[in-house]
């Protein structure tokens, strides 16, 4: 079996290590891939995991030329990019199997105007909220509104393109800095403005094919780049699974409230889904809302709640792709896994890339690390972006997969490296609550 990949971050080189596991000991492709896919040091595996192929994520005739040349079989898309520009729909058309929604359906991700919209018309839990192409108009809205309140790019950011404005003043220059200075390029030529929930964040990925899904295990995030959830909002300086306070009946709520409802309007809309759909929860006092939909696997959630999967990520993502899903089962491990992003100086804002990255030539057991931007330069493995590495711990339980994750993060270095302390280690907020 023949698997393409595509995508180039943390969250691809999980998913091709995973998918190295089947038991169809599959060929695996990663266009364009990283260089932790193929090196034999500061990777998951003693041996290269995938061949990679450089063509960006974003050329669909590319990869489509590529696929229809090597008889892939199975094509899995990573970021939200390719899907919003169709490469689903394209992929299909062309008779070939791919895992990941269509464009229609993507807009979930690609627009929170339009999964307001769909989460409205779905009956949806989900924050009071007003859009605005108008900065004038923006700015009065939160002045009636104060503070705190949530002001978000409502195209694709990168995951950077909420501020969570504690003060009026705060929130007023947000709208300027989307809209005006651009900061978000395309993304903030409209904004959504919410109100702010009180809660605790959760995770929770779903497999979806068409009326049929089933659930991946909860994680939790850590989106603020330093300790203490302070500072900007990154893409992800760390996650932790399983979340030790989710039980059966929040569970239940949540498929009640928040992915039964939402597949049945995308149903209903002749939208069809086949890939993960990703809701960011806050479980409120009220109950679950949804903060956000994605229309792909979380990063860096993917890098937790993948080393816990005990099936064959192969046969879900086929059973996926052909609208066989509810003939496969889902099975995790017990246990927890713990990652921390590893970051080069001065991100999410203005960073230097190029550093050279060393590790000693073993890292303690159950330990791995995840590849995020990194590359080669004169055969010396580097920095290449604002998340380099993600280090993953598993154990029994939460506080020793922690033990181990910083335990190897801290034999890895490069110049200006960063990382939150306390990855996993968030109290939680929100006690009893109406389900």
């Amino acid at each position: 079996m023949n698997i393409l990949v595509v995508g180039s971050g943390g969250r691809e080189h999980a998913l091709v290590w995973k998918l190295a596991q089947s038991q169809h000991q599959p060929r695996i492709f990663a266009a364009p891939g990283n260089p932790g896919m193929r090196l034999s040091s500061l990777t998951t595996g003693e041996r290269p995991l995938a061949t990679l192929v450089p063509i960006a994520a974003d050329d669909i005739e590319g990869l489509l030329a590529f696929a229809r040349e090597q008889h892939i079989d199975l094509t899995i898309v990573g970021p939200e990019a390719p899907l919003m520009l169709g490469i689903a729909d394209r992929f299909r058309s062309a008779g070939m199997r791919v895992f990941g929604p269509q464009r229609a359906a993507a807009q979930l991700e690609g627009s929170k105007a339009f999964a307001k919209e769909v989460m409205k018309r779905a009956g949806i839990p989900t924050a009071r909220h007003a859009t605005f192409s108008d900065v004038a108009a923006a700015r009065t809205y939160v002045e009636q509104q104060g503070a705190p309140i949530v002001i978000k790019a409502d195209g694709l950011a990168a995951g950077k393109g909420v501020t969570v404005a504690k003060t009026v003043l705060e929130a007023l220059r947000a709208p300027e800095e989307m809209m005006e200075r651009r900061i978000f390029g395309e993304a903030g030529d409209r904004v959504v403005i919410e109100e702010f929930l009180a809660g605790d964040e959760l995770s929770v990925m779903a497999l979806v094919a068409g009326d049929s899904y089933q659930l991946l295990l909860p994680s939790q995030d850590h989106k603020q780049v330093f300790d203490g959830d302070l500072g900007p909002n990154t893409g992800g300086m760390g996650a932790f699974a399983p979340v030790p306070w989710v039980d059966g009946p929040l569970i239940e709520a949540i498929r009640a409230h928040i992915f039964a409802p939402l597949l049945k309007e995308l149903a209903r809309s002749s939208l069809d889904y086949r890939g993960v759909l990703y809701a960011g929860l806050m479980i409120t006092r009220e109950g679950p809302k949804v903060i956000e939909f994605n229309a792909r696997f979380g990063d860096p959630e993917t890098q937790v709640v993948l080393p816990l999967l005990r099936s064959d990520l192969v046969d879900l993502c086929l059973a996926v792709a052909d609208g066989s899903l509810d003939r496969v089962s889902l099975i995790n491990d017990p246990g927890a896994a713990v990652s921390v992003v590893l970051a080069s100086e001065g991100y999410p804002g203005n960073y230097i890339t190029g550093h050279p990255i060393t590790c000693p030539a073993t890292l303690p057991a159950e330990t791995f690390v995840f590849h995020a931007g990194t590359r080669e330069v004169e055969g010396q493995l580097a920095t290449g972006g604002g998340r380099v590495l993600n280090v993953v711990g598993l154990g029994p339980d939460l506080e020793s997969a922690r033990r181990r994750a910083y335990a190897a993060a801290e034999r890895i270095n490069f110049s200006g490296k960063h990382y939150r302390h306390d990855i996993g280690r968030r109290p939680r907020s929100i006690g009893d609550m109406r389900l």
